[in-house]
């Protein structure tokens, strides 16, 4: 059986891997959006903002997703698909007794308030829970990102506890609200 890349669609978007037609686009997504991501994001690798950075990253990005080992979407609007809004990146995937990964995303600036990243994150579980047969999402976010927080309670995640100085995000160490969703339908042998 061959392994079918995604190609998530909802009533307004598009999610898949990008290739290198998509260097572009993604630059120019990260460029746009740099001040507004950096105090969510880790330290941006020095070369990060480079064509050759994205054309490794890319084939890293396949070969993992091929491996088993994570999927990272970019999302498009339907309408116009030569143009990156967002993404979702689900990684750190365990199998065997564990069956879970975790899942972070970013969503441009000028998009926010729009439902955009409710309608992608729920699209990415449900194809991550159905084809991926994985049995449990972790989403974590910053206390003070409640935006982040609201999305993911929409989407029926359940707040577990909170980790102190949990991840290195914008030059310092972060304390994190910790979420996860389970998989209704996970099934033992799909």
């Amino acid at each position: 059986m061959e392994l079918q890349l995604p190609n998530i669609t909802t009533k307004r978007l598009l999610l898949r891997l990008a290739t290198q037609e998509d260097i572009s686009a993604i630059l120019k997504f990260y460029t746009e959006n740099k001040t507004y991501l950096t105090p969510f994001s880790p330290p941006w690798s020095d070369n990060f903002f480079t064509r050759e950075y994205w054309q490794n990253q890319l084939e890293n990005n396949y070969l993992e997703f091929i491996n088993d080992i994570s999927l990272r979407l970019f999302i498009f609007p339907k309408n116009k698909q030569e143009i990156i809004i967002g993404l979702i990146n689900f990684t750190n995937f365990v199998r065997r007794a564990a069956q879970y990964c975790n899942v972070g995303y970013g969503l441009a600036e000028a998009e926010q308030g729009k439902g955009y990243m409710t309608e992608a994150l729920q699209a990415g579980v449900h194809y991550v829970f159905q084809e991926l047969n994985m049995h449990r999402i972790m989403a974590n976010y910053m206390p003070h990102n409640q935006r982040s927080g609201n999305v993911l309670k929409r989407l029926g995640f359940v707040v577990e506890g909170y980790a102190r100085d949990y991840l290195f995000i914008n030059g310092k160490w972060q304390d994190h609200i910790l979420t996860s969703i389970t998989n209704p339908n996970w099934q033992t042998n799909p």
